[in-house]
């Protein structure tokens, strides 16, 4: 998916999506359905597309959490965005057929599907092993 798509996508799923430099994080998302781009700091439209796909995956799976508070899981909530996002950006079929079309190295994997190595990575680990745990398995 382009980032052009995922934009439109966002668009009819009634996400508004404004650019503006921040000081603490490159993007960020609100459950009212906005989310916020840092255009002057994101690297790439490969970073932008990943980050937009994962800011989505936080208002569409409602995974936000409450940094006051010591009782909810970060990570719980990070987990669901990336999951949604990998889900959005790269099926398990479209993976399948790319290694079976010989792009077996995770560097080629991010240039085909034009993600980040490291959303490769968690990608490969999600369809692998059934979790993000990219730590256990690189």
């Amino acid at each position: 998916m382009t980032l052009f798509r995922l934009c439109q996508l966002a668009e009819q799923f009634g996400i508004e999506i404004d650019y503006f430099t921040m000081r603490d994080t490159k993007s960020l998302a609100l459950p009212q359905g906005w989310i916020a781009l840092d255009t002057d700091h994101i690297e790439s439209t490969t970073e932008a597309k990943v980050r937009l796909a994962h800011e989505m995956g936080h208002i569409e799976t409602n995974s936000f959490y409450n940094v006051h508070s010591p009782l909810d899981v970060r990570q719980k909530h990070e987990n669901r965005a990336n999951k949604w996002a990998i889900k959005q950006l790269i099926t398990e079929e479209e993976l399948d057929e790319a290694v079976a079309n010989g792009h077996t190295e995770i560097w080629d994997l991010a240039d085909y599907f034009d993600v980040t190595e490291e959303f490769m990575r968690k990608a490969v680990c999600l369809y692998t092993y059934g979790n993000l745990a990219t730590e256990l398995y690189f």
